[in-house]
Parts: structure tokens; C-alpha cells; sequence
């Protein structure tokens, strides 16, 4: 699963050895916070891919992970089966216009995105699990009574 780094100048989208292996890349996906021009949250990541891949793997419905070229440039997409997403969308970053995952974070991104994180990088995740400065923890609701 992909798990993404955030700090105050970049994310990054760290692959797993097997996802490197499908997307044919060596590296992680690194993004300057300064690119990301549009974050969106999509319950059908699969609606954002165009053009066609290269490099990369492609299973109909199952996945699609690699590079995908149009006209409009090029997307990096790691998307799988019928999972909700996030589309990231870039202005200004050297290799791509669009970034589209598949990822329970999308709205923890969308979150830490919001607030100014430290030097080191930190997953997405934990990001969001410590309150922001001044803003009081949100609060759970109480479970519904059961009816008789």
C-alpha cells in the first residue's frame, strides 16, 4: 500500500518494492507542496485516468499503476480495484500533471495539507491524528440507543 510522507517543502509518495515494480520506477513520487495547484477527493479514481500507459501495468477494473501520457501531459496512477481516491492535481512540477491514487488517506491528506508540518517527514496518517494547535480534538458521537 502507498503511504505518504509529508513535510513542510514536499510529499512524497513512497512505493512499496512491489508497486515500484508495476509502476516501472525506481524511486518515489516527490512533489513540492508548492506544485500541488488542486487536491480532490473521488470515490471512482478510475473516471480521472486518460491517454495511455507508459510505462506501467494495466489490469481493466483490477489496476493501473505507472505513468500515463496525454495530451494534456503526463499522470502518475496507482489505482486499485473499487477503492475511493485522491487527484492531485499539479502546476508547475517537472514530470507530472497529475497525480491519481487510490488510498484510505485522501481526506487525512487534504487535512495535513491545511496545516504547517515540521521538518522531518511524517506519514499522512499521523499527521492528522494530533490536533492542531488551538483546535480542540474532535469530539465522537454517542451510539445510538437501541430501539425495543
Amino acid at each position: 500500500m502507498v503511504t505518504l510522507m509529508l513535510d513542510q517543502a514536499q510529499l512524497e509518495i513512497v512505493l512499496a518494492p512491489t508497486e515500484r515494480a508495476l509502476a516501472v520506477r525506481a524511486r518515489s513520487v516527490v512533489i513540492d507542496r508548492s506544485t500541488i495547484a488542486r487536491v480532490q477527493l473521488t470515490e471512482d479514481p478510475w473516471t480521472w485516468l486518460r491517454g495511455v500507459r507508459s510505462p506501467g501495468t494495466y489490469i481493466p477494473g483490477t489496476l493501473a499503476a505507472g505513468t500515463w501520457r496525454s495530451a494534456g501531459g503526463k499522470d502518475f496512477a496507482l489505482i486499485r480495484r473499487k477503492r475511493a481516491g485522491v487527484v492531485i492535481d499539479l502546476d508547475g512540477h517537472d514530470e507530472f500533471q497529475r497525480i491519481i491514487l487510490s488510498t484510505r488517506h485522501g481526506l487525512d491528506l487534504v487535512r495535513a495539507l491545511q496545516r504547517e508540518t515540521g521538518v522531518q517527514p511524517e506519514d499522512v496518517a499521523e499527521i492528522v491524528a494530533e490536533p492542531a494547535p488551538g483546535v480542540p480534538p474532535a469530539k465522537k458521537r454517542a451510539p445510538k440507543p437501541a430501539t425495543a
